[in-house]
């Protein structure tokens, strides 16, 4: 966990309030970020502090992700996003997310091997995925296997069946990702390659049947891999916080984890990529025109809508749209497919990005917006969009479970309110309240 020096500890802001006066400490992170610290200020004062969506609070001290909005810049244990794009994989990254320092190369084969011999699901899934709906989302129906997990690993938690639980979620989120998709189609699920590296794997569940063997190319895997690496921590997000909020009250890391992906179904969270598409896909077959979509989105009269820019934290260029971009083109110049929707979004960035409008507003590319389009040239139906987000995050949310578990100021999360209700009033028996019954 970062740590404060002593001059640190002895910085203070007051708060001044009816004529009483109040000093809070304030806490710098490793980062130069900077926190007034209102652990007392109810205890103190008797207030709250009131902020909708939480956007000015931090709700803890973390050493896993950092991002500054305003440069562009998004780290993993320090790390760049762009130098682990570039030379890492996701299991390597995942490693790190969770354990706080690159693996040697001992320590990656031997998590490859866990990872790779813990791929199976329990046999008794197929009923499960059976029971279930011919035509249920993917979302839901991850969502309520990784809780259904609970029931096949009920041992009591300790460091070493907490080390086994995350293994084993990382290692079957993709199983479980392939056989809802199958279920959603009337496919039969299909049982896992450990010959495969992980994502290779993954995609053969995909797109294999039992009559049609599907070949892994090693290009669009590592496309996915990248997308997975992209996607596998973003700080205190929804989701996140979720993830935390709920294994605060000591849920296990399955449920923790299964409220999660939930949260990120959500379609301004996880679900924001499959908008990107359908706009894209909507501006090609009936506007015809990206120019005119723009001018649209422009106009306060209309409820037109320029999907895929602009970002809660980023203020600048997300740094995974501009690898992403990048990424675009090689996967379609790989698969041959039509690029239009490509040429639409580069066209819709070009705009955004000279039109003071957007530029005003801080409206630049984020992740989403060029995520949805290798996800389809790649052939990745858009209601398993945010189900890869699901398994790119997933080492992420485990990290975040942790580090809050591990916390020794971990305690249940509950938040205040400012209640705006009626004030006392009494109760009137209903033969009065009038009206006929």
């Amino acid at each position: 966990m970062p740590t404060q020096s002593a001059a640190q500890a002895k910085t203070t802001a007051t708060l001044d309030c009816d004529g009483k006066s109040i000093a809070l400490p304030v806490v710098k992170g490793t980062e130069s970020e900077v926190a007034v610290d209102i652990e007392k200020l109810r205890a103190q004062t008797g207030m709250i502090k009131l902020d909708p969506g939480y956007g000015n609070t931090g709700s803890c001290k973390s050493a896993i992700t950092f991002i500054d909005g305003e440069k562009g810049v998004l780290r993993y244990r320090g790390y760049p996003i762009e130098e682990l794009a570039q030379g890492s994989t996701f299991l390597e990254v995942a490693w790190l997310l969770i354990n706080g320092e690159l693996p040697t190369r001992a320590e990656l084969a031997g998590f490859i091997n866990e990872v790779t011999h813990h791929t199976m699901l329990h046999e008794n899934f197929n009923r499960f995925f059976e029971a279930l709906p011919k035509d249920a989302h993917p979302m839901p129906v991850c969502a309520a296997a990784v809780g259904a997990l609970t029931t096949f690993y009920q041992q009591p938690e300790t460091e070493q069946s907490t080390h086994e639980t995350w293994v084993r979620l990382i290692a079957k989120m993709p199983t479980i990702a392939a056989s809802s998709y199958k279920h959603s189609i009337g496919q039969p699920s299909i049982y896992p390659d450990n010959r495969l590296e992980y994502t290779s794997n993954f995609m053969r569940m995909m797109f294999a049947t039992p009559c049609e063997e599907y070949d892994v190319d090693p290009v669009l895997a590592r496309a996915v891999d990248l997308l997975f690496i992209l996607h596998a921590d973003h700080e205190q997000n929804c989701s996140t916080s979720t993830v935390r909020m709920v294994g605060s009250s000591r849920a296990n890391l399955f449920a923790s984890i299964s409220a999660g992906i939930s949260a990120l179904w959500g379609p301004l969270h996880g679900g924001a990529n499959q908008e990107v598409i359908e706009m894209l896909e909507r501006i090609a077959t009936e506007e015809g025109s990206a120019d005119r979509f723009v001018a649209k989105a422009k106009d306060k009269n209309d409820t037109t809508r320029l999907m895929g820019f602009g970002h809660r934290v980023y203020k600048s260029y997300d740094p995974r749209a501009a690898i992403l971009k990048k990424a675009c083109n090689d996967v379609l110049k790989r698969v041959g497919g039509s690029s239009r929707l490509l040429d639409i979004a580069m066209r819709l960035e070009e705009l955004a990005l000279k039109d003071d409008y957007f530029v005003s507003r801080k409206l630049y590319p984020n992740v989403d917006f060029y995520s949805g389009i290798i996800y389809k040239a790649l052939g990745i139906p858009i209601n398993m969009f945010t189900v890869m987000f699901v398994i790119g995050r997933l080492p992420g949310w485990v990290a975040h479970w942790l580090e809050m578990r591990r916390d020794p100021d971990f305690r249940i999360a509950r938040p205040r309110q400012v209640y705006v209700g009626p004030t006392m009033r009494a109760y009137q028996p209903i033969e009065m309240r009038g009206g006929r019954v």
